[in-house]
């Protein structure tokens, strides 16, 4: 048996731009999604702490170090610049896999720099 679990989040993501002329997805900044472990891609859930809406998509990389967060195409018209967001992933695990799983959660504060770090180890 499989389990859909938490993979990563990025918590408290500030959106940055809205482009309702676009294909579609969520454009985030690519040293984000590298660290929480996020795909390009990869569909996510994001929840819009400012409306309540939920919406899947998915996600695409963004320019580095510069804490980009953009609703895309029909996204777009569920949030407005300056909401805040969870944006999570999700994987399938084995129920055995499960209760040693932990993952990748950034915090962010309200320009997208990470203000806590969890499940994620130290570069080497």
């Amino acid at each position: 048996m499989f389990i859909q679990i938490l993979k990563s989040k990025l918590h408290l993501a500030t959106v940055t731009d809205a482009c309702v002329d676009y294909e579609g997805s969520l454009t985030i900044s690519c040293d984000l999604m590298e660290l929480a472990g996020i795909f390009p891609y990869e569909k996510v859930l994001c929840g819009n702490m400012a409306n309540g809406n939920r919406f899947e998509t998915y996600a695409i990389p963004g320019d580095p170090n510069c804490g980009q967060i953009i609703l895309n195409g029909a996204t777009a018209h569920l949030g407005n610049k300056g909401d805040r967001l969870t944006i999570m992933t999700f994987s399938s695990l084995t129920k055995e896999e499960a209760p040693n799983w932990t993952p990748k959660v950034l915090v962010l504060d309200e320009k997208n720099q990470i203000v806590t770090k969890r499940g994620i180890s130290a570069p080497a």
